[in-house]
């Protein structure tokens, strides 16, 4: 897209949100609004989540862990596999440290936790848009 957001200084973007819960979907689109960025798609369940990633091509994904039919890291891995640039934040729940760990593992960019401040959910999706999260050092054998 290229277009800069004169607020945010974050260029316009593509996203696609993959959450189980409409209240969840609503409340980070407003996040990725408030950055200048467009919803392409809304996934609700990991399979779906996977084919609108395909389809769409989004410049930015936010992935729920816990989600119908398959879970946000099977799905993750689905991704990863087809698009080894894939930016994917993954969005959790506080009790969920070892799937998000997994997660980051298989090349998730970051993750945001829920309950979110607002603030913190658009400096964490500004810092992978900017290419300014480093991946950690995992075990490959995951």
């Amino acid at each position: 897209m290229g277009q800069q957001s004169t607020e945010t200084g974050v260029r316009a973007f593509t996203c696609l949100i993959a959450d189980d819960s409409a209240f969840a979907r609503k409340n980070i689109a407003n996040v990725v609004a408030q950055l200048g960025g467009t919803v392409v798609g809304e996934a609700t369940n990991g399979n779906e989540a996977v084919e609108l990633y395909f389809k769409l091509r989004p410049e930015l994904m936010l992935l729920d862990i816990t989600m119908p039919l398959q879970d946000g890291v099977d799905t993750l891995k689905k991704i990863v596999e087809g698009d080894r640039e894939a930016k994917v934040i993954m969005v959790s729940s506080i009790g969920h440290k070892d799937m998000i760990w997994r997660a980051l593992c298989l090349g998730a960019k970051h993750f945001i936790t829920k309950p979110y401040n607002a603030e913190y959910a658009r400096s964490i999706i500004k810092s992978i848009l900017e290419g300014k999260a480093g991946a950690p050092v995992c075990d490959t054998n995951i």
